[in-house]
């Protein structure tokens, strides 16, 4: 078993100075936390694996493809290999537990 304290993850990705912190990698999934601060823009590009955003705290928008919906903590977004998307109008710091299936490269 593996496992995994939020807090403990968000200070080694800040210590790390960036933006996205990967800490699970297995055979069929990696998984990372993915961090955006209010007002920050979103440089993300189109992955080639599915994804699965989870979203620990903080407001924003996310645009996947052609639709738009707000997020907030709670919200779990589904976003298709090779689909452009991105997240936006950051009103509150944001946390995002990422999964990429296969796992991100």
């Amino acid at each position: 078993m593996k496992a995994f304290r939020l807090d403990e993850l968000e200070a080694e990705r800040a210590a790390n100075e960036g933006a996205y912190l990967q800490f699970l990698r297995e055979r069929n999934m990696s998984v990372g936390l993915y961090a955006l601060n209010a007002g920050e823009h979103d440089p993300q590009r189109p992955h080639s694996q599915d994804e699965v955003y989870f979203v620990v705290s903080g407001r924003a928008s996310i645009t996947v493809g052609t639709e738009t919906t707000q997020v907030a903590r709670g919200s779990v977004v589904y976003v298709p290999a090779g689909v452009p998307h991105r997240f936006h109008h950051i009103s509150e710091d944001l946390r995002v537990l990422v999964v990429f299936s296969p796992p991100e490269s």
